[in-house]
């Protein structure tokens, strides 16, 4: 079931996108082929209470016991991840029974900006295709336990409610000084504020898509990946296979 949006990440029009990180930024806005560049509005619902969170477990190198964890084999290297079927059930089932059946071996990392994310999960290696294990898109499922940190496995989408089998891996290393103010001003936890300002991470994305799952090893090659050549249409000159996707845990 798709979880009401707390007031405390309800921020950021795209005036203030815009004006933050420049107009480069549209094309960074996108997660997927068809995905909507506008981001969320700053609204304030009569009543609304914040939500005091303390538990992120994306901050964490350990997999916990209510967590999965995969390794994704790539034509350039290995990354593990961890997943959160806690906060995400619905995209951490989808995922790993992909992976299990051999849904994502041979595929390839269709989608790839430097300094923002990578994609895959297509078996039309071209952003247009993939479907989730239900045969329909899946809703969303939004958590304040989890954000677009770099890192983070999210699930791309066309807009809201349309999950399928596409994923990508926010690679992107920075923030922008007034991204950090406006994710204050909006009361984002301390916690998550420090650790955008620290490694990076997509923070315009927060509750427009789905983040399942946290990579733990490997990010060195997730930043190779991102540096791979690309044509205009950002897709890898040379194709960056994924292998196959083992569930350890």
């Amino acid at each position: 079931m798709r979880k009401k949006m707390p007031v405390i990440f309800m921020f950021l029009t795209m005036v203030l996108i815009l004006a933050a990180c420049g107009t480069s930024q549209k094309k960074e806005d996108e997660a997927s082929t068809n995905q909507k560049t506008e981001a969320p509005k700053t609204e304030q619902k009569e009543g609304a209470k914040q939500v005091a969170v303390t538990n992120f477990p994306q901050l964490s190198k350990e997999v916990a016991d209510n967590e999965k964890l995969v390794e994704m084999e790539t034509s350039m290297g290995t990354i593990k991840i961890k997943l959160f079927p806690e906060y995400a059930p619905k995209a951490v089932k989808n995922f790993v029974k992909h992976s299990q059946e051999g849904y994502y071996d041979g595929l390839i990392f269709h989608r790839v900006i430097k300094d923002f994310m990578i994609q895959g999960g297509d078996p039309n290696g071209n952003g247009t295709g993939g479907e989730s294990i239900w045969k329909t898109p899946f809703e969303d499922e939004f958590s304040e336990h989890l954000y677009n940190l770099r890192g983070a496995l999210s699930m791309a989408n066309s807009g809201a409610n349309t999950n399928g089998s596409q994923f990508f891996i926010v690679q992107k290393t920075s923030l922008d000084p007034a991204m950090k103010e406006e994710m204050e001003k909006a009361g984002y936890p301390k916690e998550i504020i420090e650790a955008y300002d620290k490694n990076g991470g997509t923070p315009w994305l927060d509750h427009r898509h789905t983040v399942f799952g946290q990579v733990i090893e490997g990010m060195d090659i997730v930043d190779k990946i991102a540096d791979t050549k690309v044509d205009a249409k950002d897709k890898p000159e040379k194709d960056v296979v994924i292998k196959g996707i083992k569930v350890l845990k």
